[in-house]
């Protein structure tokens, strides 16, 4: 039986590096992850959706939607969410002949 490497089977059930189906993928895959971060965060500071909502600004379900998928919310509600929570955020834009670091909100 042959084995194969975690790459090889990414590469064959996913798509390839830098193929759109691949990169839609990873983009999902890091936006759960954000929604998760954002739940934990939330719960270590013994709050709940309700109460993080009424901090940013949105129902209980927007906050609930955001834990469960972060990749349909404006970058506006995220920074909202990520300074009532006490995080630091850093963006890095990488162009081809364009690198922007926004500094921390």
């Amino acid at each position: 039986m042959k084995t194969h490497t975690l790459d090889e089977v990414q590469d064959q059930l996913i798509g390839q590096i830098g193929t759109p189906e691949r990169n839609h993928f990873e983009y999902e895959l890091q936006m759960n992850l954000i929604g998760k971060a954002i739940k934990k965060t939330r719960q270590e500071r013994h709050l709940t959706q309700e109460e993080l909502g009424k901090l940013i600004g949105v129902q209980k379900a927007q906050i609930s939607r955001i834990e469960n998928n972060a990749s349909n919310v404006t970058m506006d509600t995220l920074i909202r969410v990520f300074t009532a929570l006490k995080a630091k955020v850093k963006f890095q834009i990488e162009l081809p002949d364009l690198n922007i670091s926004i500094g921390e909100f």
